[in-house]
């Protein structure tokens, strides 16, 4: 007899299997276990049940398909017993051992083959036309907060066809799940929509044939455990009651937000308690009670929009690296934005407890500012393990310069490292590892009004630079910076920086708080006010 391993799921994670529904949308906090424990069980429900059909797996672009979807689903299968090159095979043709799929792939470069001849093709918005011509019998959508609805709607979802005459019998053909933690956006939000699509009493019905199911199967299980063989009226209305709730499924839509306030047993009242009296208002209202919020539009930042992010991968460097990638083999290499004869721009925060580095290019020509991506430590990884992390990312950059942009707060003192103030010590790091700084000084910190109004112009698109964020390398970044408050003091508008002060929790991150958009605020100040023009570039031939 086969051995079988026991599976611990949640109570999120055994409901959404349970119901089954057609159309699934789970909305719910980080480390939830979404991928793991939701999606993983999905795909192998899916090209189990279907065996020879085509499915999809949208992500936002590749590159986060290859370091967050696809890293997490393989790792539960390994623990469900599947195992890779013996089970499944990633981005090639599958042995002769595997059966055939019923519509063979043109190409199978991003294709992910089960042994049944079953596919799933991941399909990534960042690369034009990936669900053209395909003919689809599932769908996975991960991270939906960050996919665009029109791109879906017009390319992918139009796909998700099947072919009716091998698995309509399944409640489960043309199935969508949908997964991602609360948007921060409007455009984001696409997906919440579908609760309006919910019928409560489908939703019920099917819960309740379940606990039945379960009830006759325990009375048959009894039955059989003294000998008496069940008879054959109790077998047959097991039978036509599974056919029932599949009938239910098969036009069902599931959608659930799951909050702390959900794990309350498990949590306890004096939990909750102590987050609300702990945390900022705007984090409990989104991290414990999973309020939806968009870019705050009385906040700090009100001026940013959803068009000041963009999407930049390099294509042709993904797919040479393959599926069973060295995590160090994801670095400036597979992001199309930077410019690697140009110099970067980086601004910083000091912190006791976090730090950071954004950096950044001016493209003069389209008059923006490209952040390519943000750096940050905590608690013991310090200054020197920052600039080592910025470093071995742009290991390749071919050119060594750092524009360092500092204001008078990186003078004097050194809480972060040692005696030793931050400028000495930022300066003396680049250079260990090979790098040259130009130091430009910016002064005292600019006042907050003065800031407010500088910065918001620049995302209103009237200064000479505008703010454009790399979505994929700036996640924490960017919710910081849609997050971040303001507060009406003495001399004005101010950044509400209150949240500072307060002791980490699971729900309230540092990387969230407001030190990372001061990193940002310098960085923009610098290469606005004071722009180093053909300084720190090299031509292709690598001559300074």
């Amino acid at each position: 007899m086969a051995k079988t391993n026991e599976t611990y799921f949640n109570r999120p994670q055994m409901i959404t299997q349970l119901i089954g529904a057609n159309t699934t949308v789970v909305v719910a906090g980080r480390r939830t276990g979404k991928t793991d424990s939701i999606a993983a069980p999905y795909m192998l429900k899916m090209m189990q049940r279907m065996p020879g059909s085509t499915g999809g797996v949208v992500v936002p672009t590749f590159k986060h398909g290859l370091t967050n979807t696809l890293p997490g689903l393989f790792a539960a299968w390994k623990r469900y017993g599947y195992l890779n090159g013996v089970h499944y095979v990633v981005g090639r043709r599958p042995p002769k051992s595997f059966a055939s799929p019923i519509t063979e792939p043109k190409d199978w470069e991003q294709v992910i083959s089960f042994y049944n001849g079953s596919i799933a093709v991941i399909l990534s918005q960042d690369r034009p036309g990936a669900a053209n011509s395909l003919t689809l019998s599932w769908l996975l959508v991960d991270e939906a907060k960050f996919i665009d609805p029109v791109k879906l709607n017009e390319e992918t979802l139009p796909a998700n066809g099947g072919i009716k005459t091998h698995f309509s019998r399944h409640s489960f053909n043309h199935a969508i799940m949908i997964l991602s933690d609360m948007p921060q956006s409007k455009k984001g939000s696409w997906f919440l929509e579908y609760e309006k699509d919910m019928n409560p009493r489908v939703i019920a019905a099917i819960e309740a044939g379940i606990c039945e199911q379960w009830r006759l199967k325990q009375k048959i299980l009894a039955m059989r455990e003294k000998g008496i063989m069940p008879p054959d009226y109790l077998r047959g209305y097991l039978r036509r009651l599974d056919r029932n709730i599949n009938r239910l499924r098969s036009t069902a839509t599931y959608y659930r937000e799951y909050s702390s306030i959900e794990n309350l047993e498990l949590l306890g009242e004096k939990y909750i308690r102590q987050m609300k009296r702990d945390l900022t208002p705007l984090t409990f209202q989104t991290s414990i009670l999973c309020k939806k919020i968009g870019i705050s539009r009385s906040g700090f930042y009100s001026s940013m929009r959803e068009g000041h992010k963009y999407n930049a991968s390099d294509f042709e460097y993904l797919d040479n690296i393959g599926y069973d990638f060295d995590p160090a083999a994801m670095d400036s290499r597979a992001d199309a934005d930077v410019d690697p004869y140009a110099a970067i721009c980086i601004g910083m925060d000091y912190n006791a407890n976090i730090n950071w580095i954004v950096a950044g290019q001016p493209d003069e020509e389209l008059g923006r500012l490209n952040v390519l991506k943000s750096f940050f430590v905590k608690y013991e990884r310090k200054i020197p393990a920052l600039v080592a992390d910025f470093c071995q990312y742009y290991a390749f950059h071919r050119n060594k310069t750092v524009i360092f942009y500092y204001d008078s707060t990186a003078l004097g003192s050194n809480y972060a490292v040692n005696n030793i103030d931050f400028r000495y010590t930022i300066i003396n790091e680049f250079e260990k590892h090979g790098w040259s700084v130009q130091p430009i000084p910016l002064g005292n910190p600019m006042k907050h009004t003065e800031k407010y109004n500088l910065i918001n112009r620049g995302f209103q698109g009237l200064n000479r630079l505008t703010p454009m964020f790399n979505r994929q390398n700036n996640d924490d970044l960017i919710l910081a910076i849609q997050t971040a408050g303001v507060i009406r003091g003495r001399n004005g508008f101010q950044k509400d920086k209150s949240g500072e002060k307060l002791a980490e929790t699971e729900e309230d991150r540092l990387e969230l708080r407001t030190d990372g958009t001061d990193a940002f605020d310098t960085l923009y100040i610098g290469c606005e006010s004071l722009p180093q023009r053909g300084m720190g570039t090299i031509n292709v031939n690598g001559i300074l």
